[in-house]
């Protein structure tokens, strides 16, 4: 999925901080110089919903205020929010 869409279609901000992904989203890890994310989007009763983002640091500032950039988005949702979470791990790497 691309950034564009993604941004769309799950409303992610794009730049942000991570302070506000955590006071918007309910997981949200640092993860070296990413920020991880696991977002909810219900797709009816029985289906898949969660899905990951990953978002890099744009300055040196790594603190909960630094700016911070959506790099990747899954093209899938997962049957649950640590699934979304080990695939933003696999692309953060």
């Amino acid at each position: 999925m691309t950034i564009s869409e993604g941004m769309k279609k799950y409303r992610l901000p794009n730049p942000t901080t991570p302070e506000d992904l955590e006071l918007n989203w309910n997981k949200v890890l640092t993860f070296g110089d990413k920020v991880l994310l696991s977002g909810y989007y219900f797709n009816g009763k029985n289906k898949p919903s969660y899905f990951g983002a990953v978002y890099e640091f744009l300055t040196d500032d790594r603190t909960c205020e630094g700016a911070i950039g959506l790099c990747a988005v899954s093209e899938v949702e997962f049957e649950d929010d640590g699934h979304a979470i080990a695939w933003a791990m696999s692309q953060a790497k």
